[in-house]
């Protein structure tokens, strides 16, 4: 007899949720889409064109709350993916904890370190099990990356020069990327959180002290920003993130006295530079399928590969960031 598939139940019907509904999908028949919770008239219609591409017709049923998935299903799906707009983070992931889910959270995480603190809180009191969505965390590069330092490959690591670029605000004009209240502090709080997560996974180090620049160039929130720092094993950083340029890229770059690695935002791919040679590939496996991964991790095969506390990690960061631009100083850590 055949065990029944796991069902999921995606909160959310945009652009990051559609693509972990492909990664559902491609599981076959191990896994089955419960729901989608998404009341934008727009999203449904997408994640039918998404099903009609893919020559499926059982498109799975829609609902405007988790609360009316819950009581229309008489119960939880077995697991949850989370991948609304970032303000609503914090409620549905606690939402579908609180119901019996194990959850998948887009990142960022949540808005602030009080909604992480309190994530944490209900994780802890369900016993549900939460990974945060960043695929640098995910990443056999960067895992890769920390071996090699560790190892002692590029020797002390002595600075890191993070940079990353987008079209963002044109891409996102009339959007509610554009909403402070909904999305954050913008640029380097959306796209760039996928490089900044990625760089704290690689140095697995705390940061003493940053001093940070940031300029709106005329929009509600954050489009550029110029971040210099120390992390407390010694080692600099600089992060310069431009969100009203040409289309995206990223290289994260560690600075070692004997060595150099490069990698990109969500890892992918690893380059090493040793003393007296060109810089060159690094043998990783891919980046995997993320919410494959998450069952893997859930099912206690591997560790969580990004816990809630990485998620409070980036808050904590990027109140630094805020705290240090809006105030003109240079913002020291507090324990």
């Amino acid at each position: 007899m055949n065990a029944q598939p796991l069902s999921v139940l995606i909160v959310g019907a945009g652009e990051f949720a559609l693509a972990h509904a492909r990664g559902v999908l491609a599981m076959g028949d191990a896994v089955r889409i419960a729901a989608f919770v998404d009341p934008a008239q727009k999203a449904r219609e997408d994640a039918a064109s998404m099903y009609a591409e893919r020559k499926l017709d059982n498109v799975p049923p829609f609902y405007n709350s988790i609360e009316e998935f819950l009581t229309a299903n008489q119960g939880p799906a077995d697991c949850a993916i989370v991948a609304s707009p970032h303000s609503f983070h914090a409620p549905h992931a606690i939402a579908c904890m609180r119901a019996g889910m194990d959850t998948l959270l887009e990142k960022p995480m949540v808005l602030n370190i009080a909604e992480a603190r309190r994530v944490i809180r209900v994780r802890d009191a369900t016993g549900r099990f939460l990974s945060v969505a960043f695929p640098g965390s995910y990443s056999p590069a960067v895992r890769k990356a920390r071996e090699l330092i560790a190892a002692g490959e590029i020797g002390r690591v002595m600075s890191i020069v993070l940079l990353t670029h987008q079209r963002w605000l044109e891409k996102n004009i009339g959007t509610w990327r554009m909403v402070p209240e909904i999305s954050g502090n913008g640029f380097l709080f959306d796209t760039g959180s996928h490089a900044v997560n990625t760089m704290l996974e690689i140095i697995e180090s705390d940061i003493s002290e940053l001093a940070a620049l940031a300029d709106n160039r005329g929009a509600p929130l954050n489009i550029s920003s110029a971040i210099a720092g120390r992390f407390e094993n010694g080692a600099l950083f600089t992060i310069c993130t431009e969100g009203n340029t040409l289309d995206y890229a990223a290289r994260l770059t560690i600075y070692g006295t004997s060595g150099i690695l490069a990698t990109g935002s969500w890892g992918g791919h690893l380059r090493i530079t040793r003393p007296g040679q060109k810089e060159e590939a690094v043998p990783c496996d891919p980046n995997p399928n993320t919410f494959a991964e998450f069952l893997r991790a859930r099912a206690g095969e591997i560790p969580n590969p990004c816990p809630a506390e990485i998620g409070l990690r980036f808050a904590k960061f990027m109140d630094m960031v805020q705290t240090s631009a809006a105030q003109g100083r240079v913002k020291r850590s507090r324990k």
